[in-house]
C-alpha cells in the first residue's frame, strides 16, 4: 500500500508533467488534464496568496458598498426599476431586514446629498473615484493571476467600468425576476407523472445558469488579456456552483441564528456580511485561477524541471533557439514566435519564453510584430548574423549581469579568477569560428 501511494504521489507531482499530449489516448489526455488543472489551481491559492487578496477586496468592497449601491439605484431609477432593486436587496438579505433597510437608507441619503449644495461636485467625483478604485483593485488582482503586467488605460477603465455598471442593475433585476417567476411557477405546477420532475429540475437550474453566466462574463471581461470563452465557461460553472452552494448555506445559517438567538443574530449582521464577502471573493478568485490554469495548461508542463534546469542545458537550448532564429532570418522567411519555437523543437512553452527573454536581455534578439493589427510577438536577430558565433553567445551569457562587488579578484582571489577565465576560454575556443546560422 505504501509503495502504491508513493507511486501515485510521484506520478501526480512529477511524472504527469513530463507527458506530452500526443503520447497518450484521448481519454487519458482528458483525465491527465483534469488532474493537472486541479493541482495547478490548488497550488496557486498559496502561491498567489488568494486568502489575503480576497481579504483586501473584502475591505475595498465594504468601503465602497454604499457609493456603489447609490450608483446602482440611480441607474435603476433611470430605467424605472428602483423598487425592483430594493426587492432584490431585501431578498438577498432576507434574514437581515434591518441591515438591508440601513444599506438602502444610506444609499438614498448619499444620492440626496450628491444632488444638492456644494457637495454635488465633490459627491460626483467621489462616486466616480469609488467605482474606478474598486474595479481597478479587482482588475489588478485578476491581472496578477493572469500574469498580465499592463493594466487598462484610464480611458478604457472609465468606459469599460461604467458600461459594466450600466448593465449591472438590469442584470440583477432580470435575474431576480426570473428566479421569483420560476419559484412561483414551481409551486403552482401540477404534478405530471413524466414531465413534472424534469420541468421542476430545469426551473431549479435557472438560478445556477444565471450565476454561471455572470461568473463567465466576469472571468472574460476583468483581466486585461484575451480569455478563451470555453475555458471561462468551465471556470464559471465550477465557481458559480460553489457560490450557489455557499449562498444556500449562508442564508440558512442566517435564518438559524436569527431564529434561535435574536440578539446574537442582530449583532452578527456585520460579521456575517464580512464572512459572506470574504468567501465570495475567495470563490471568485479561485475561479480565476481555474480559468488561467485551463487556458494555459501547456505552460506548466515540466514545471519542476524548468525551475531546476541545469546551466549546461540552459546554454544548449539558447544555442538551439538562437540558431533557428538566425537560420530563419538568413532564409528571408517570417520570424519565429515563441509558440512556434516551442512546437517545432518540443521545448516546454514556459521554458521557450524563458530562453527568448534571456536572449533578448543579452541583446541578441528583439521583439517585432507581423503587422499593426497582430498581437503575436515575433523574434528577429538584433545584429549581423555573420558575427553571431557559439563563443559570442556563451560569452554574452557569462558576462550578463552585475559584477560590481567588493571581492578582490585582482590580488587575493586573482588565481581563482584566472582559473575561471582559462576554463571558460578553453571551452569557448573549441567552437570559435562556428556561426549559429550554420549549425
Amino acid at each position: 500500500m505504501k509503495k502504491k501511494l508513493a507511486f501515485i504521489r510521484n506520478f501526480i507531482l512529477e511524472d504527469i508533467w513530463r507527458i506530452n499530449e500526443n503520447e497518450v489516448s484521448v481519454s487519458k489526455r482528458l483525465f491527465y488534464k483534469t488532474i493537472k488543472v486541479i493541482c495547478i489551481s490548488v497550488k496557486s491559492i498559496e502561491e498567489d496568496n488568494i486568502p489575503n487578496r480576497a481579504s483586501a477586496l473584502t475591505y475595498s468592497t465594504l468601503l465602497s458598498i454604499v457609493p456603489i449601491l447609490a450608483i446602482l439605484f440611480a441607474i435603476a431609477k433611470g430605467f424605472g426599476m428602483s423598487i425592483l432593486m430594493k426587492q432584490q436587496i431585501h431578498r438577498a438579505l432576507s434574514s437581515q431586514k434591518e441591515a438591508a433597510d440601513t444599506l438602502i437608507s444610506f444609499a438614498n441619503s448619499y444620492l440626496q446629498q450628491t444632488k444638492s449644495g456644494i457637495f454635488i461636485g465633490v459627491g460626483l467625483v467621489l462616486l466616480l473615484w469609488t467605482v474606478v478604485s474598486l474595479t481597478g483593485d479587482i482588475e489588478r488582482t485578476f491581472n496578477h493571476i493572469w500574469q498580465v503586467k499592463k493594466p487598462r488605460s484610464f480611458y478604457r477603465k472609465v468606459t469599460d467600468y461604467f458600461s459594466m455598471f450600466l448593465l449591472l442593475p438590469i442584470l440583477i433585476v432580470v435575474s431576480g425576476g426570473l428566479s421569483i417567476f420560476m419559484g412561483t411557477s414551481l409551486k403552482n405546477m401540477p404534478d405530471f407523472l413524466i414531465l413534472g420532475p424534469m420541468i421542476k429540475f430545469l426551473i431549479r437550474l435557472v438560478p445556477f445558469i444565471l450565476t454561471w453566466g455572470m461568473f463567465t462574463a466576469l472571468f472574460i471581461f476583468m483581466p486585461n488579456t484575451k480569455v478563451k470563452i470555453n475555458t471561462a465557461i468551465i471556470a464559471g460553472i465550477v465557481a458559480g456552483t460553489a457560490y450557489q452552494a455557499f449562498q444556500m448555506l449562508y442564508i440558512n445559517g442566517q435564518i438559524s441564528i436569527s431564529k434561535y438567538n435574536a440578539i446574537y443574530g442582530s449583532f452578527a449582521a456585520l460579521p456575517l456580511l464580512l464572512l459572506w464577502l470574504q468567501i465570495s471573493w475567495t470563490i471568485i478568485l479561485f475561479g480565476a485561477e481555474l480559468n488561467y490554469a485551463c487556458q494555459n495548461l501547456i505552460n506548466f508542463n515540466h514545471m519542476d524541471d524548468i525551475q531546476n534546469i541545469s546551466r549546461r542545458h540552459n546554454d544548449f537550448l539558447c544555442i538551439i533557439v538562437m540558431s533557428l532564429i538566425c537560420k530563419r532570418f538568413s532564409q528571408g522567411e517570417k520570424p519565429f514566435s515563441v509558440n512556434e519555437l516551442s512546437k517545432v523543437n518540443e521545448i516546454p512553452i514556459r521554458l521557450a519564453y524563458q530562453i527568448t527573454n534571456q536572449l533578448e536581455d543579452i541583446g541578441l534578439i528583439h521583439e517585432m510584430t507581423s503587422d499593426a493589427k497582430s498581437e503575436t510577438v515575433l523574434y528577429s536577430p538584433s545584429m549581423d548574423i555573420n558575427k553571431i558565433t557559439v563563443t559570442m553567445l556563451l560569452e554574452k551569457i557569462d558576462n550578463f549581469g552585475s559584477e560590481d562587488f567588493k571581492i578582490d579578484k585582482k590580488n587575493i582571489f586573482s588565481k581563482h579568477w584566472q582559473a575561471l577565465s582559462k576554463a571558460r576560454n578553453f571551452c569557448h575556443d573549441l567552437d570559435n569560428n562556428m556561426l549559429l546560422k550554420d549549425l
